[in-house]
């Protein structure tokens, strides 16, 4: 090893960044980069490890930041509009005006989170050793990276557990979240028993919640297809024909679409919380998938000696 880095580490550490311009589908480039660059570059290794940090515990800070933003910008502005209507202002001058300003604050947010990205890139290219704000040294430190020290590799259990816990973290990530525990699996499976047991882990868990996702939908769609069809434009309804029974369907799919968008939060708050544990060193598990898992896991893996093997409970 040495510490200069050599044009293909640059290489990986660019992309592994600027991948996070394509919010969300660039969490495959870090992985991917961080497997084939582990052993054989620290640089490349801890650059495309905290790429996959910017773009899995970034990423969910950002959207939560934006979504408070938009809900009280919204909520200034709807007052405001309504004032205006009482007073007799001039309402379409305003209501432009407050769409400008809505555009121009998601054009902030999104240039926001692409900044530090295209900077580490930049900086990377250079040969730099470019850190994150508030997470760069801490993750230094916890997989044991010194760029000037050469003799010793990245501590193979904190980049494994790194690795599994971004693939937790990455739930709130829709379907694109779900390329990190795959490629992971795909990649490092055989390597590391607990990487292995946490992707599978957490692409089943994924692919349930995406589930609930495309389940709320459907029943949201069929329902109002159904009030649509019975009930129709007029808004004239028979309880006692079949324009009654499809509003009952409606009501009742609507009613089962609530109690599901309130189950995701609490879902991705689970992966947020499995995310915090692997970090601490914990074999977590997820209730009932978890157990499956572990158990399949047995079943079809022997035992590595040098590994984690998944405990049947």
């Amino acid at each position: 090893m040495k510490n200069t880095p050599s044009t293909e580490e640059r290489v990986w550490a660019v992309l592994s960044h600027l991948s996070a311009i394509a919010f969300g589908m660039g969490v495959l480039l870090p992985v991917i980069g961080w497997s084939e660059q582990r052993r054989k570059s620290n640089y490349a290794s801890f650059q495309s490890l905290q790429a996959l940090g910017y773009q899995s515990l970034g990423y969910t800070v950002w959207i939560l930041v934006t979504l408070v933003i938009v809900i009280v910008q919204s909520f200034f502005t709807l007052s405001e509009l309504i004032t205006a209507a009482e007073s007799g202002a001039d309402f379409e001058r305003l209501t432009t005006m407050a769409m400008g300003g809505h555009f121009i604050v998601t054009l902030g947010l999104i240039g926001l989170y692409v900044l530090l990205p295209i900077i580490a890139a930049i900086a990377c290219a250079l040969g730099k050793d470019f850190r994150y704000p508030l997470m760069g040294n801490r993750l230094a430190r916890y997989l044991g990276y010194d760029p000037l020290n050469s003799a010793d590799w990245l501590i193979e259990d904190h980049e494994d557990r790194w690795v599994a816990g971004m693939g937790h973290f990455s739930v709130i990530i829709i379907l694109w979240g779900m390329l990190i525990p795959l490629v992971a699996w795909i990649m490092q499976g055989k390597r590391s028993d607990l990487l292995k047991f946490q992707s599978i882990q957490t692409l089943v868990y994924q692919g349930g919640t995406l589930l609930l996702y495309f389940g709320a939908g459907f029943v949201y769609f069929f329902g109002f297809l159904v009030f649509m069809v019975t009930v129709g434009l007029n808004g004239n309804i028979d309880m006692n024909s079949s324009m009654g029974i499809g509003l009952v369907v409606f009501a009742i799919s609507m009613l089962i679409t609530f109690v599901i968008v309130l189950i995701v939060p609490l879902l991705h708050i689970l992966g947020q919380w499995a995310g915090y544990r692997v970090l601490k060193g914990d074999d977590y598990r997820y209730p009932v998938v978890g157990k499956l898992v572990g158990r399949w896991v047995l079943k079809n893996t022997p035992p590595s000696p040098a590994g984690l093997p998944p405990k049947a409970n």
